[in-house]
């Protein structure tokens, strides 16, 4: 392509574009369906220099003649009602659903790196006396210790909303750190089952793992299992640049990208959910089976909305990503 010629025979078109999105609110019915027109036409020119001649110039002026064009001919959309409702209905759970195969196998694996270390730790008095000295392990674990002590030790509110900041950080950083390969992630899952597996094996060296997963299966089932579908889905998205599939490596990316984004929106909600539980049921005067059994409803009241509404929406064609209507324009309109 002689990119002067081309520039030459459209740059008319292009500037009628121009001056009709100029006074586009004083546009004639002629001039409106012109100016749908001349959209359909610059964006297939643009199309045709971006893979034939690229100029970044002319590349630049013809993207933002062509954005200013899209949004004139489609509006603005706003946010209503209607998409929190299919968001939270369709587009989250089926985003889960769709990753489990990835989230599932992570839970079950850093369960088990959890259970391994709070073993090694539990068994070898020689790992403990490099966690702490002796005395201070004393306090740690001993009947109205800082285990215990830890999760009433602020006003519950307060506690609640902190706990939650910290988790909704993590589980964004699983998803954001994702496309680092994933090797980010993992580091991240292996200091919280590190953190897990030292109160596991302190306080079971003490005879009181009792007492521990009292404390930490209220809210921590359902919280871990927010921060594992976080991690799984990093790493979805780390193994989408080494093997995309049939779809190009920038649009399954995208692709893939959009959907962590609202999925992060969605585990915000779910480890505000944990953050109350942990703030307020944790700490409070309940019996221990009551404790548990509130953290076990809320985390099988999870999975139930995930393999339910999610299965269903999957099997309906949701993917969790945006719809076709607000998603940037991947190939031009023809003209």
């Amino acid at each position: 392509m002689d990119l002067d010629v081309f520039s030459s025979v459209h740059r008319a078109e292009w500037d009628r574009l121009d001056a009709l999105l100029r006074r586009r609110r004083r546009l004639t019915g002629a001039e409106a369906d012109e100016l749908v027109t001349l959209y359909q036409r610059t964006a297939t020119h643009l199309s045709l220099i971006q893979s034939s001649a690229p100029d970044p110039h002319l590349t630049g002026r013809l993207s933002q003649l062509v954005a200013r064009a899209r949004s004139a001919v489609a509006g603005t959309r706003r946010a209503s009602w209607r998409d929190v409702t299919h968001f939270l209905g369709r587009g989250f759970p089926a985003a889960v659903y769709r990753a489990r195969h990835w989230w599932v196998p992570t839970a079950l694996v850093s369960t088990a790196v959890a259970i391994l270390l709070g073993w090694w730790i539990g068994t070898h008095p020689e790992v403990q006396s490099s966690i702490a000295a002796p005395s201070q392990l004393r306090e740690l674990t001993r009947p109205g210790g800082e285990y215990e002590t830890y999760y009433s030790s602020h006003p519950a509110a307060a506690f609640a909303a902190q706990v939650w900041t910290n988790n909704a950080q993590a589980a964004a950083m699983c998803l954001v750190l994702g496309v680092f390969l994933g090797l980010p992630v993992l580091w991240i899952l292996f200091q919280n089952m590190l953190n897990l597996g030292v109160g596991f094996g302190l306080m079971s060296s003490a005879g009181r793992l009792d007492t521990f997963l009292g404390l930490v299966l209220p809210h921590g089932l359902l919280e871990l299992t927010a921060v594992f579908v976080a991690a799984g889905t990093g790493l979805r998205l780390g193994w989408t640049l080494v093997d995309p599939g049939p779809r190009t490596r920038r649009a399954a990316l995208a692709e893939e990208g959009r959907a962590a984004i609202g999925m992060a929106i969605g585990l915000a909600l779910v480890l505000l959910v944990s953050g109350a539980i942990e703030g307020f049921v944790t700490p409070s005067g309940l019996p221990t089976w009551a404790r548990i059994a509130i953290g076990v409803v809320a985390e099988l009241a999870f999975l139930a909305y995930v393999y339910v509404l999610g299965g269903r929406a999957t099997r309906a064609g949701e993917t969790g990503d945006l719809g076709a209507t607000e998603r940037s324009a991947s190939v031009p309109m023809a003209a």
